[in-house]
């Protein structure tokens, strides 16, 4: 069987994500740009004595490599600000998930709707069936609507956790005492597997986060079924 070395981001499920992979792609293009001419530069400064002494002796071109860098800088900056700001921004959310982190499950609480509530262990491996991940399955996962603009409170019970899924673009850490927030939406069906990304303990590695993204009104008919 063929195995394949995945070097890039996970596919986009939702718009930051887009908004990120889309800012790291140009950021990458910008800086390999530099970094062919810069090469150039010291080659050509290295093999011809000419514009060697150009180089060292010319005040212009001092300022122009100090003022261009500058300038590159600029234009990174700004985009990354404005990608922050929309991370921390919550904006009129159609419904709140409640996340604790435990040493080493996650538990979970639907806020907008009375007495559902689970926690969410890994699947062992035992337990598990041939199409499963392993260290990635759960036997309750969360279940959310896409195109749905969602809260999640994120805490924690005893240590510090992180709550990551990167195809969402989310990454949150869960503190004792505090109560973190990050907002975001789905923008497709599908599975999407995160894990704690903050080394908490003996089985930090094994506290995996599952979301199943679904429809409206399947949505609904779970929330039904779970209530009932």
């Amino acid at each position: 069987m063929a195995t394949w070395t995945y070097m890039g981001f996970q596919d986009s499920a939702s718009p930051l994500m887009e908004q990120l992979i889309f800012f790291h792609d140009h950021i990458m293009l910008i800086l390999v740009l530099i970094t062919t001419f810069v090469g150039y530069i010291m080659f050509m400064v290295l093999m011809n004595s000419y514009i060697h002494r150009y180089m060292l002796e010319n005040q212009t071109i001092e300022m122009i490599w100090t003022i261009i860098p500058a300038i590159i800088l600029i234009f990174i900056a700004l985009p990354s600000l404005r990608l922050l700001y929309l991370l921390d921004e919550v904006n009129n959310p159609s419904m709140t998930l409640k996340t604790i982190g435990h040493q080493w499950y996650w538990s979970y609480e639907y806020s907008d709707f009375l007495h559902l509530e689970f926690d969410s262990y890994m699947t062992p491996l035992n337990e598990m069936n041939s199409s499963g991940f392993r260290l990635l399955d759960v036997d309750n996962r969360v279940v959310l609507p896409m195109n749905t603009q969602i809260r999640i409170i994120i805490s924690a019970a005893d240590v510090i956790h992180s709550w990551t899924v990167p195809s969402l673009g989310v990454k949150a850490d869960a503190i004792p005492g505090r109560l973190n927030q990050v907002s975001f939406l789905i923008s497709r069906p599908g599975l999407f597997y995160g894990q704690c990304s903050e080394i908490c303990g003996a089985n930090h590695s094994f506290m995996p986060i599952m979301i199943e993204s679904t429809s409206t009104d399947h949505f609904l008919q779970w929330i039904s079924s779970s209530l009932s």
